[in-house]
């Protein structure tokens, strides 16, 4: 399981590393209902990230075979590789001129009139619908499911790849019901600095993971 771990850690931190989410938990934060929100956010972020795992998991056809990845397997890959180096594109073109101030996406504006059920099914589409973080949840399932780890280890595995995935999202939450309006100030820069290089963090993520998936699925099929 050490080594399904480790091939998975470089998509649970690129998942991790997702400014509008943390953004968006950092905004929460600031709202009345925080101490309700931002936990149930947090919830339906790790419920979105379980749920597309899963469902991989239990998917045919990806197993192991002759003590190597199977065809499917490797097709997978090469197919997310090419989405996320499109998707990557598309977050590249969509960056701020040097200068200009970047637009908070405009549901942040309506945050504080959610309640506990959108906050969850906020956290759980930007986990598990969101293009960039839905693509490497299921790169990293498939490498697991692919692998020739006993059904134990891979949901073992799977649960260490949340549990990193979800660190940027529930250490503010839980950072701010332990130490409460005294970070403010320190959530605000990390809110700003997210929002403004937000589409910069992703092209460059979804390159490196796009390329990367490309030549595993190129080293499987060839």
């Amino acid at each position: 399981m050490i080594d399904l771990v480790a091939e998975t850690l470089s998509y649970a931190v690129g998942v991790a590393v997702s400014p509008v989410p943390i953004a968006a938990v950092i905004v929460i934060l600031f709202t009345p209902r925080a101490k309700t929100n931002a936990p149930s956010f947090a919830v339906g972020w790790v419920v979105g990230l379980l749920v597309v795992g899963a469902v991989v998991l239990a998917l045919p056809g990806l197993e192991a075979s002759d003590g190597g990845s199977s065809t499917t397997t490797g097709v997978i890959k090469g197919i997310l590789g090419l989405l996320l180096l499109i998707v990557g594109y598309g977050a590249w073109r969509k960056r701020p001129q040097q200068g200009v101030a970047a637009e908070a996406p405009k549901w942040m504006n309506a945050i504080d009139q959610f309640g506990i059920g959108k906050s969850i099914g906020m956290g759980f589409a930007l986990s598990a619908i969101n293009p960039k973080n839905l693509l490497l949840v299921v790169a990293a399932a498939a490498t697991i499911s692919g692998s020739s780890a006993s059904t134990g280890e891979q949901v073992g595995a799977l649960l260490i790849f949340v549990a990193i995935a979800a660190t940027t999202v529930v250490v503010p939450v839980v950072g701010y019901l332990i130490v409460g309006e005294r970070a403010d100030d320190a959530f605000e820069r990390a809110k700003d600095w997210l929002i403004q290089n937000n589409s910069v963090v992703m092209a460059v993520l979804l390159l490196v993971f796009g390329v990367s998936l490309i030549a595993d699925a190129i080293e499987i099929l060839f």
